[in-house]
């Protein structure tokens, strides 16, 4: 025990000579602009992906009111964006309608908040480090993704309007033959300027994890957000470079006539477009995942906290993660089904693609086994976390279908891979991180939200978001083509109108349903109760700081002593007299205990 003890603190010495207190900073400037402080770059992240969520959310508007009422204008938005049309969206417009919501939600909405927001502000609170390895270059990552910004309001605001050659931005349609205008170069620029932006925060995030954990995190002792926002940083590492490397050869293209995807008798180097989709899906496939596995880490954590019980075979939940994320590498020719690669290749990737799912499942079955019989509680974040693992099942059986080749070539490009993705990556991330947001709250901002509108705003995303999606799936599954200006010019879409309506009308009301969150998350911002210390009972080294914490987080670096979910000990309860124990807390002996201690929570 003394050996013990002597180890602690010579470890604990190393890790505060290593990361000594700064001196906060006093000016405007360096304080909320130029912070090197972690969490005030995670909430300019948040601020930045909640104003893009709803630019994205009212473009996804569009595209329904587009599919429920073809040639119709637009309510509000239809005379001050398409006065040229008459207040109707243009089948020109519907093009950059569809492109500028799809680019925006996955690279300038969901990243921002889930890994931008959420990776800053958790992976030095909950691995017991006082800030990221590299302040400076984590400070600079954010304000290179703020130009990223500033391109996409240029692509709105270019000549011949935004970009409009589909979020894929496939050449030959997104080169000047297919898309003139500067609006998708500087889209496809945007994109770019993004990339790098998570390439640096990728590096910030896993030396991080390696160097600064406090003493006694082991890796299996991390909480599963932590895992799942590391193994997110490394597949931003390796495959956001192909992606840089697809949208400059293409910016290449627009700006100074190469031809690297451009073919036929018309050229002269012999350029290919099929060369784009490759780079694209080698990065594209892991995107999936790199969006997705923030989203498993968040959810595993809750589930176990608010089941009142250790998350089943944490160690299994570790180990699926990281099969995914190797899986996630060799998987990706499954959308090119189409291109004419060689059956053989294809029968490949199928085989891979159905592999990959065996993690996923186990993964999944995790989750259902830890509610199984707890002592569930189901407040806000708990609830949006039970709509994540419903949503991402969802998601994933259909996803079988489209990863197999034969029912690939019918359903492919049609509206049920629109369902299948928005299920699988953008409902889940989409709830993982509101389940997130309610979940941080009182530690970023000190106060709490109110959980009736929580709730509210749960029910009513929850129930939108399957109606819309699910609409989606039967339409595809009936033969609809994405992309379509207007589908009901085909005699053999007709039966479908009622349906696009109905989904329609359900995307609206899941579109006001936000607007109790918008309600409950600035009035809980201003006037909302102190927070207590732990609201949630939990014992995650985040709780055992202030809320919201110092700009140093601890005052001395915790030396941790066992995982993240020890929750329902009978010995803890008997000694403390409560059912959750802090990851640095030191559990007394026996003889030090009162017979008679309360027992609470």
């Amino acid at each position: 025990m003394i050996a013990e003890e002597h180890l602690d603190r010579e470890a604990l010495e190393l890790a505060e000579a290593l990361q000594p207190i700064h001196h906060p900073p006093h000016s405007f400037f360096r304080k909320y602009l130029w912070s090197l402080d972690h969490k005030v770059i995670a909430k300019q992240y948040l601020w930045s992906g909640l104003i893009f969520l709803l630019v994205g959310g009212t473009l996804a508007m569009v595209i329904r009111w587009q599919w429920a009422f073809p040639g119709r204008a637009v309510p509000v938005l239809g005379p001050v964006f398409f006065r040229d049309s008459g207040g109707a969206v243009g089948p020109a417009q519907y093009m950059q309608v569809f492109t500028m919501h799809g680019l925006i939600m996955i690279f300038f909405a969901i990243t921002p908040i889930l890994i931008g927001a959420f990776g800053n502000y958790c992976i030095p609170l909950l691995i017991g480090a006082r800030d990221m390895a590299f302040p400076w270059l984590n400070a600079l990552s954010y304000w290179v993704f703020a130009l990223s910004l500033c391109l996409v309001i240029g692509s709105f605001l270019g000549e011949l309007g935004a970009a409009g050659a589909g979020w894929t931005t496939y050449p030959p349609l997104s080169t000047n033959v297919g898309t003139p205008g500067s609006g998708q170069t500087l889209m496809v620029a945007a994109v770019f300027v993004t990339g790098v932006s998570s390439i640096m925060g990728g590096i910030n995030y896993v030396t991080t994890v390696i160097r600064l954990r406090a003493p006694g995190m082991t890796y299996f002792r991390m909480p599963l957000t932590v895992w799942g926002l590391f193994l997110t940083a490394v597949l931003n590492v390796l495959f956001v470079p192909v992606l840089g490397s697809a949208a400059l050869l293409l910016l290449l293209d627009r700006t100074l006539g190469t031809q690297f995807y451009l073919a036929g008798a018309a050229t002269q180097g012999g350029g290919d477009p099929i060369l784009f989709q490759h780079l694209f899906w080698i990065f594209g496939h892991p995107e999936v995942y790199i969006l997705i596995l923030p989203a498993w880490g968040i959810v595993g954590d809750l589930l176990a906290y608010f089941s009142r019980k250790p998350a089943n075979w944490y160690r299994g939940s570790v180990l699926s993660m990281v099969a995914v994320t190797v899986l996630s590498a060799v998987v990706y020719g499954h959308h090119m089904f189409m291109t004419g690669i060689n059956p053989l290749l294809g029968q490949g990737f199928m085989v891979l693609t159905l592999i990959i799912s065996i993690p996923a499942e186990l993964l999944f079955l995790n989750w259902l086994r830890t509610i199984w019989k707890g002592s569930m509680r189901l407040t806000t974040p708990m609830l949006f976390a039970l709509g994540m693992v419903f949503v991402f099942g969802l998601g994933g059986l259909t996803g079988l279908y489209l990863g197999a080749v034969a029912p690939d070539f019918y359903l492919h490009d049609t509206m049920f891979v629109v369902g299948h993705f928005h299920f699988t990556m953008a409902a889940a991330s989409f709830l993982a991180s509101f389940a997130g947001l309610y979940f941080w709250f009182p530690k970023m901002f000190g106060r709490s939200m109110s959980e009736p509108l929580g709730k509210t705003h749960f029910w009513v995303t929850v129930v939108g978001i399957t109606l819309v999606f699910g609409g989606q799936l039967l339409a595809g599954y009936s033969g609809q083509h994405r992309r379509l200006y207007d589908p009901f010019v085909y005699q053999y879409l007709q039966p479908l109108r009622a349906l696009n309506r109905y989904t329609s009308y359900a995307a609206f009301i899941l579109f006001l349903g936000q607007l109790a969150f918008i309600w409950n998350f600035f009035h809980s911002l201003v006037r909302g109760p102190k927070a207590e210390a732990n609201p949630w009972q939990v014992g995650t080294l985040e709780w055992s700081i202030p809320s919201p914490p110092p700009m140093h987080n601890f005052d001395h670096l915790p030396v941790v002593r066992r995982g993240p979910h020890e929750l329902s000990s009978p010995e803890v309860r008997a000694r403390l007299g409560r059912d959750w124990i802090g990851q640095a807390e030191v559990l007394p002996d026996a003889h030090d205990v009162p017979k008679t201690a309360p027992a609470r929570g």
